[in-house]
């Protein structure tokens, strides 16, 4: 269960673009991060985003209103301990540059840093907002988490994607990505092809939405926001804060 603490008002189509507004959303994600307060803020460093027509800050007491329930999360979209202290959810898209930029240079040091040591964990939810392309791209993902493989998938597409974009992400293109990380392809397409995945990206998307996201790469870093594909220094300073809160 979750709940959203505050007054929210935002675009929530899936009209790309961007640019946006968004001022002073407050939300509290039980389910995601333990009751923790959270805001949709300011940009961070680099981004892409999606338009919006504004927020209202919400008020010293704000009414409580229904919110989003977050999707089960899959095991395979999950790094870390489950007891670690500090989660750390990923909203990200695979053709966003910038999300590119933090899945191959930030997100491997801060998972030596602070997954592996059991301080975090990290939570992929995919926001796949440019699109189409970006729909069959987070399948593919999904599709490879069934040998085991999520995470290799995840930063090949990361790695190789002007070529996959340039096909429209079509079968054949993510299966070229499957067989260079060595996925059995003849499995990887037969799951490439079943509705559930499908399902379950567009279920995170909604979720996402719901949330007002307002662009990738989005974090929240145990519930608190944070935006952008920012230097590692900066994602250092919000978990060793949010772990110091936690004792």
């Amino acid at each position: 269960m979750s709940q959203v603490v505050g007054e929210v008002r935002g675009e929530s189509g899936r009209g790309w673009g961007r640019g946006y507004v968004v001022v002073a959303v407050v939300l509290l994600l039980v389910a995601v991060a333990a009751g923790v307060w959270v805001g949709w803020g300011g940009r961070g460093a680099e981004s892409d985003s999606r338009p919006g027509d504004g927020a209202v800050a919400g008020s010293a007491s704000p009414p409580v209103v229904a919110g989003p329930v977050p999707p089960q999360v899959d095991p395979e979209l999950v790094l870390g301990r489950s007891d670690a202290p500090v989660t750390m959810v990923v909203f990200s898209d695979y053709q966003c540059p910038y999300c590119a930029r933090f899945a191959l240079e930030q997100q491997p040091v801060l998972v030596e840093r602070y997954v592996e040591t059991g301080q975090v964990r990290l939570v992929w939810r995919d926001y796949p907002y440019l699109g189409e392309e970006s729909v069959r791209a987070a399948v593919a993902a999904r599709a490879a988490g069934r040998q085991g493989r999520y995470w290799d998938y995840h930063e090949a597409l990361y790695e190789s994607s002007e070529v996959w974009r340039a096909a429209g992400a079509s079968r054949e293109s993510l299966v070229e990505v499957a067989a260079t990380i060595g996925l059995d392809t003849d499995q990887f397409a037969v799951d490439l092809a079943d509705p559930v995945l499908r399902e379950a990206v567009e279920e995170d998307f909604a979720f996402a939405l719901g949330l007002g996201v307002p662009g990738t790469p989005a974090f929240l870093i145990d519930g608190e926001a944070f935006f952008g594909a920012q230097p590692v220094e900066r994602f250092a300073e919000r978990l060793d804060e949010a772990l110091g809160k936690r004792g």
